[in-house]
């Protein structure tokens, strides 16, 4: 099995619908570190598992410099952004969306348990 990461930076905005009071409620921004893990068996015809400016190109339009709540159908927390993210890129199997120093979250398809 290969193994490749690739780690993106971008800026976002959005807010966020929740079932109790929070200043997260209101529009705000993030300057969020993406890393994406994808894995393949065999590698394409070029040698990789996928080409890391492939996965930039995705996530950038995507996510960069959007207001994250006009592009998805769904409350755009951390959680669900890896989620969404994972789903979009071809042999993804995590993501890891850390939307400032200490707010990090992941979304694996497998329970390998680790942020």
């Amino acid at each position: 099995m290969y193994y490749v990461s690739k780690k993106i930076e971008i800026a976002m905005a959005h807010r966020l619908s929740l079932n109790y009071e929070s200043k997260c409620t209101n529009v705000h921004g993030h300057n969020a570190m993406i890393t994406v893990y994808c894995r393949s068996e065999q590698l394409n015809e070029n040698g990789m598992v996928i080409d890391f400016s492939e996965v930039k190109d995705i996530i950038t339009r995507m996510l960069d410099h959007k207001y994250v709540n006009d592009v998805v159908p769904f409350n755009p927390t951390a959680e669900n952004l890896a989620r969404w993210i994972c789903e979009a890129i071809p042999c993804c199997y995590k993501v890891i969306f850390q939307e400032s120093e200490r707010n990090i979250a992941a979304y694996a398809l497998d329970s390998d348990n680790t942020i």
